[in-house]
C-alpha cells in the first residue's frame, strides 16, 4: 500500500547503499556504439533519418552563422527522448520526470547563452527587452514584464518536461492499481486503456524532446 501516489517516482534502487537509479539515463548509451562498426542496419538507418530531420528543423531556426550549435541541440533532443522511452519500461527508473535532471539541463544551457549574449550582442539583449512599437509610457513595464519572462525560462523548460513525462506515469498506475479488484471483462478494457496510454506516452516522449530541443534553439537564437 502507497502511503503517497508520488512515491512512485522516488528512487528506490541501491547496490551497497550507492543509488543506482539514475544510471537509467545512461542505459541508451550501451546500444548506441555499435552502429559505429557494424554494418549499416535498419535500425542505423533510423536513427540516421530521425537525426537528419531533427537537424534539418533546427536549421531554420537556427542563424546561419551559428549552424555548429545544432549538434549540441540535436544531441539533447536525442538525449531526452531516450530517457523518456526507457522511463516507460517495467521497472526503470524515470529519470526525466525529476526536476533534478530536467532542470539541469535548462539552466546551465540558459545560463551559458545569457552570459554569451550579453557579454558579446549587449546591444541587442537591450533591444529584445522592449518590442518594436511599444509607447513610451509602457517601456518601463514591458522591461519588467520581459526581464520576468526570461528569468523563468529554465523553470518553464524544466516543469513542462518533469510535469508531461509525471502526468501519464500517474495515469498509468492509477489505472494499474485497479487490476487486481476487477472482473474479467473490466479487465481486459483496463488492458487495452493501457495499451492506449502506453501509446499516448510514445508520442510524449517524442513530443516533450522535441518541444524542449525547438525552444532551446529559439532562445539562443534570441541573441542575436
Amino acid at each position: 500500500m502507497m502511503s503517497n501516489l508520488f512515491s512512485i517516482f522516488d528512487p528506490s534502487s541501491s547496490i551497497m547503499m550507492l543509488p543506482i537509479n539514475w544510471m537509467s539515463s545512461l542505459i541508451g548509451l550501451i546500444i548506441l556504439p555499435y552502429m559505429y562498426w557494424l554494418i549499416p542496419s535498419r535500425y542505423n538507418m533510423m536513427w540516421i533519418q530521425l537525426m537528419n530531420f531533427i537537424n534539418n528543423e533546427l536549421k531554420i531556426l537556427i542563424n546561419k552563422n551559428a549552424w555548429g550549435s545544432n549538434i549540441m541541440f540535436t544531441s539533447i533532443f536525442i538525449f531526452i527522448m531516450m530517457n523518456n522511452f526507457m522511463g516507460l519500461f517495467p521497472y526503470i527508473f524515470t529519470s526525466s520526470s525529476h526536476m533534478t535532471m530536467t532542470l539541469s539541463l535548462s539552466l546551465p544551457l540558459w545560463m551559458s547563452l545569457m552570459i554569451f549574449g550579453w557579454i558579446k550582442y549587449y546591444n541587442n539583449m537591450f533591444a529584445h527587452m522592449v518590442p518594436m512599437g511599444t509607447p513610451p509610457i509602457l517601456m518601463p513595464f514591458m522591461v519588467m514584464i520581459e526581464s520576468i519572462s526570461n528569468l523563468i525560462r529554465p523553470g518553464t523548460l524544466a516543469i513542462r518536461l518533469a510535469a508531461n513525462m509525471i502526468a501519464g506515469h500517474l495515469l498509468i498506475t492509477l489505472i494499474s492499481s485497479t487490476g487486481p479488484h476487477l472482473s474479467l471483462y473490466l479487465s481486459s478494457s483496463m488492458i487495452f486503456a493501457q495499451i492506449m496510454l502506453l501509446t499516448l506516452e510514445s508520442a510524449v516522449a517524442i513530443i516533450q524532446a522535441y518541444v524542449f530541443s525547438i525552444l532551446s534553439t529559439l532562445y539562443s537564437n534570441e541573441i542575436k
